[in-house]
Parts: C-alpha cells; sequence; structure tokens
C-alpha cells in the first residue's frame, strides 16, 4: 500500500485561509465567509465587528456573541480584532461526509439591539485522505473456461474528501491475462473492473497477483493498493441469478433489533455442490455493518442494532450471491428508514432580559429562544406559543428563532414577578411538547404618589401641655418600592401670631409624629390649621398635601377676678355705707 502523502505546509494553510476568508451578502443580509478545513485554532475566518458595523472594542458592551446551538462549538469571536476565528480543529469529512458543499449556519446576537445576524460559512476541503480500500487483500476466483472479455468486479477505494481531491482514477499492474475497465455509474462513482483478457488455464497456472492502486487528483496526489490474489478454479458454467436487480424496503426507525427486513433470492441452475448459494454483504461502509445482520445460507436480512433517523435515513449496499465455484450474482438494495416521533422540541433560553421596567414600551424583547426538533416533517414542524393570559407574545425571528416580547404596559404595584410557561408542540401523531419557565422580574419607577388614608385631619390638645408632648401621629403610603416608597414628611410653613408656625408645632419627618415646642394657652390661641407634605426619594419625587386643625382645649387654669369696687389705695378698710332703703 503506497505510503500517506505529507499534508499541506501550515504557511500554506494559512495564505490559503487568508484567499479564501472572503465576505459578501445575500438579499436577506446574511453574511457568508469561507474556510478551509485543519486550519490551526484561533485561524481567521471573517471580521465580523466591520461587517456589522460595530467597533471591535465595543462588542462585549453591545452583547455580542454566538447563540448557535449544538455540541461542539466551532467558531469563537476575538474580543480584540472583532474577528471570527476557528475553536479548533475542524474536519470536514467528519461534519459534511461527502457532500458537494459544506455549510455551517451559525447566528450572531448583538444583545443591546435585540438583532440575530444569520452567518453562513463554507469549509474548503483539502487534500488530507487517501484512497482507502476496506481490504488490504482480495481473492478473486476465476474458472478455467471464462472467456475472454469477462468481467469481475473489484472492490472500490473510498476517499472522503470531495472534488478533485476525491478518488480519480484506477490502474492495475501490468500482466497478460488481464486488464482494468473502469466504469461510471449513474452517480458519478467509479467502479473498477477486472477483465479477462487471454484464455485461462489452471494446469498451466493456477494463481495470479495483482496490484490495483487507486489515486485521488489532489496536491500532491495521494494513493492506497489492494493486492488480488486470482485463484483458477475447475469448469463451474452457471452463476447465480437474484430474483430482482434491485430490492427496495421502508422501514420505521423504532423497530426492534432481531426484525425480519426481507430476504433476497439468487437461483443456480447448476446442480449438486455447484449450484448451492452462499450470501454476503458488498459495498457496505463500516457504519452500516453493525446495524443490518445477512443470512449467508438463506439471504433473509435483519435489523442487528437500533435504526436512529436523525442519524441516517437512507442506507444503499449491495448483496453478492457466490456459488462453489466463484461465479457471482449482485443485486442492490436500498432501504428507507421512516421517521417515527420520538424526539420532543427542544426550548433553550438564549437570552433573557430580566427585571423589566414596569414603563416599558409594548414590544419590548424579553428573551430570545431557540427552538428545535430532530424529527423530520410534520414530526419536526414545532409550534411555540405561551400558557395563561399574560401580557407577553411570542413573534417569530430567524431561524427557528422566537422573541418573547411584551403586549402592553405592565405595572409593579400590580404583579412584580410574572412566572410564564413556554409550550413547543410538534405536528407529529401523536404530539409531543415541551415547557420552559421564566421567571420575570418587574423593575419598579416612581410612578405612585404617597397618599393619606383621609382628605384632612383635626386633633385636640389641652392648654398647659408640655413643651416636646407629642400631638398627633400621619401616616402616608407608597405602592412603589425601595427609594421610590420611601416617605418623609414636613410641614409647610406659615406664621401664628406674627411667629413663625416652626416655632410652635415640628414634625418627625420619617415617622410622621407632631410634637408641640411650646405650652399652649387656650385664652391666646385656640386652633392652628397645619398643611402636611409627604414626599418620597423617587427621581423626580412625588409627594401629596392634607390639612390638619390642631384645636387647644381650656383647662380651669384661671381664678375669678373682681373688677369693681376696686380695692383701695390709701389704707382704709374700703367700706361703702348704704342706707337701709336700698
Amino acid at each position: 500500500m503506497a505510503a500517506p502523502q505529507s499534508r499541506p505546509r501550515r504557511g500554506e494553510l494559512i495564505l490559503l485561509c487568508a484567499l479564501l476568508g472572503t465576505l459578501w451578502e445575500t438579499g436577506r443580509g446574511q453574511i457568508r465567509y469561507s474556510v478551509p478545513e485543519e486550519t490551526d485554532k484561533g485561524s481567521f475566518v471573517g471580521n465580523v465587528s466591520k461587517d456589522l458595523g460595530l467597533d471591535p472594542r465595543q462588542l462585549a458592551k453591545h452583547g455580542v456573541r454566538i447563540v448557535s446551538r449544538g455540541r461542539t462549538q466551532l467558531f469563537a469571536l476575538n474580543p480584540r480584532s472583532g474577528s471570527l476565528v476557528t475553536a479548533g480543529r475542524i474536519d470536514r469529512e467528519e461534519l459534511c461526509a461527502q457532500s458537494p458543499r459544506c455549510l455551517i449556519n451559525i447566528n450572531i446576537l448583538v444583545e443591546d439591539k435585540g438583532k440575530l445576524f444569520g452567518i453562513e460559512i463554507e469549509i474548503i476541503d483539502i487534500n488530507d485522505n487517501n484512497p482507502k480500500f476496506q481490504v488490504e487483500d482480495l481473492e478473486v476466483k476465476i474458472n478455467e473456461i471464462a472467456v475472454p472479455g469477462a468481467r469481475y468486479p473489484l472492490p472500490e477505494a473510498v476517499d472522503p474528501d470531495v472534488g478533485v481531491n476525491s478518488l480519480q482514477s484506477y490502474q492495475l499492474n501490468p500482466n497478460h491475462h488481464f486488464s482494468l475497465d473502469v466504469q461510471t455509474g449513474d452517480n458519478g462513482a467509479i467502479n473498477p473492473e477486472l477483465v479477462l483478457q487471454r484464455a485461462l488455464d489452471r494446469e498451466e497456472e493456477a494463481a495470479h497477483h495483482l496490484v490495483l492502486t487507486a489515486s485521488d487528483g489532489g496536491e500532491p496526489r495521494r494513493s492506497s493498493t489492494v493486492r488480488i490474489h486470482v485463484t483458477v478454479l475447475d469448469t463451474n458454467d452457471n452463476a447465480p441469478v437474484f430474483a430482482q436487480p434491485i430490492y427496495r424496503v421502508k422501514v420505521l426507525e423504532n423497530v426492534p433489533p432481531g426484525t425480519r427486513l426481507l430476504t433476497v433470492t439468487a437461483s443456480d441452475p447448476d446442480e449438486g455442490i455447484n449450484g448451492k448459494v452462499a450470501y454476503k454483504f458488498r459495498k457496505i461502509n463500516e457504519k452500516q455493518t453493525p446495524l443490518f445482520q445477512l443470512n449467508e445460507n438463506t439471504g433473509e436480512i435483519s435489523i442487528a442494532k437500533s435504526l436512529d433517523y436523525e442519524e441516517c435515513s437512507f442506507y444503499e449496499m449491495e448483496i453478492q450471491a457466490e456459488d462453489v465455484g466463484a461465479l457471482l450474482g449482485r443485486t442492490k438494495l436500498f432501504i428507507s428508514v421512516e421517521d417515527v416521533n420520538d424526539n420532543r422540541p427542544e426550548v433553550i433560553i438564549t437570552s433573557l432580559f430580566s427585571p423589566v421596567l414596569e414603563n416599558s414600551l409594548p414590544g419590548t424583547v424579553i428573551a430570545f429562544l431557540s427552538v428545535h426538533d430532530q424529527d423530520s416533517g410534520k414530526n419536526g414542524q414545532v409550534v411555540c406559543y405561551t400558557r395563561d393570559n399574560l401580557p407577553f407574545k411570542l413573534e417569530e425571528s430567524i431561524d427557528n428563532y422566537y422573541r418573547l416580547v411584551t403586549r402592553k404596559y405592565l405595572d409593579r404595584e400590580n404583579v412584580s414577578i410574572y412566572n410564564i410557561t413556554v409550550m413547543a408542540s410538534d405536528l407529529g401523531t401523536p404530539p409531543l411538547s415541551t415547557e420552559t419557565h421564566i421567571a420575570l422580574h418587574v423593575a419598579d419607577i416612581n410612578d405612585n404618589p404617597p397618599t393619606f388614608p383621609r382628605a384632612s385631619y383635626s386633633a385636640y390638645i389641652l392648654e398647659n401641655n408640655l413643651r416636646g408632648a407629642s400631638i398627633f401621629s400621619l401616616t402616608a403610603h407608597d405602592p412603589d418600592s425601595q427609594e421610590n416608597a420611601q416617605v418623609t414628611y414636613s410641614v409647610t410653613e406659615d406664621t401664628l401670631q406674627g411667629a413663625p408656625l416652626s416655632s410652635y408645632i415640628s414634625i418627625n419627618s420619617d415617622t410622621g409624629v407632631l410634637y408641640a415646642l411650646q405650652s399652649f394657652d387656650y385664652e391666646q390661641i385656640r386652633d392652628l390649621q397645619l398643611l402636611v407634605t409627604a414626599s418620597d426619594s423617587g427621581d423626580p419625587p412625588l409627594s401629596s398635601n392634607v390639612s390638619l386643625n390642631l384645636f387647644v382645649l381650656d383647662q380651669n387654669d384661671n381664678a375669678p377676678e373682681i373688677l369693681y369696687p376696686a380695692l383701695p389705695t390709701d389704707g382704709s378698710t374700703g367700706v361703702e355705707l348704704a342706707p337701709r332703703s336700698a
């Protein structure tokens, strides 16, 4: 077997990466890049910050990040340069097998703008795989009565590369009895066949040794070989013939191992041992081999291991029937795996903007959700909606993303936290669904002033009260929270009998308790009229007023006084005589 060729030099790959890392935009605004496979981790893919119109130094500020789902993250954002780079080694064959084009779709989220951008990256193939035969040695049995021109299928080499890097040609070492003919199938595959050029004579030469070489068209070219041992047999003049040239069968992906798929049948008109046929798989790859079992005596094919539609939905292989004389018959088998609804929708909360201000405009984005169902057809079609009559709705974005937005203004004083249930149901029969719960907190704004329970108050105090005595207590309520609900109290300044009101009355700004700063005298002041203000600590603050009438109550604190006759001032007794008739 030929030795594997060396990989392209690192410098050549970097240059190729720079040449291929180009960008263009479709009519939908989708960004496209290309990068060769097998590049080093951190290799440049595309200038995301430039193509999104953002300063690379502000990517973190804008909340720019990759939100694509997947088991392995293939790409990353360089926070310094704003470039999209590889997150590790990328193997095109592992991602896309032999698809003509290998396209990877990712999504870039700009959180502060509430926008998603789709990016399509084409992985460019390099010649990093040799054509490979499934066996290193092959035995071909040919009857000595075979006529020149008889054809014998040879094993095909498999090259997971694509285009010119894939399998391009076969060569057979020169010899006198055999030549090589290459047929091109409907699907473009090239199939080598061994062609008998001269009649064989077992008695003259019982075995022939050949070497088949498979080569690709890459630079540098890669190749591998298989050794062919041709054994010349005695006469057996009828080859097995299958009842059908092509067998087709459909099977549900959830059938249990051991289930019989079908039985292929080949007949050989020869008698006795020459008519006995043995069946075996041909052209079946390493991944398919463990899934199916073929009874070499009966031709019955059964399921050996559970199938999975999501991994592979179609299998193609050949079945060979061989008699004891090494005469061969071939047929093709196509197995179509049908999907069953065995996967629930998956909902991933990509971004959640909580808390949200209660005065946010209708249509404010609350969360980004990614919805995916691995099934196909209706089994993979998902309907996403919210439960309960809440002020939110789901809007479809791109690439199976949804935005959860507000339907109307919120009111924290009414509801401060919402438990939102998002339902994702597929259209399968029976349908499968998934619940996702989102806890959304509503942030307060100062939209409520403090309020008093009553429009006005009256209070009473006995005269001759102690200075500093508590007179009355007022309480205002503010339904807002934190500093927006922190209330302070004050009394509007006024004058009373020429003196400031604050010299008579004081109020505790935190508790709303009124205190007398002087001892009141009913004979001088009988009532006071106050205006109390309650203000919150919001920005800007809100306030309300209430009036308070304070009445001073009389006490018996004055003795009777004789105004007439007045007491004498000359030291006399002050007696006044009156006639009896008076």
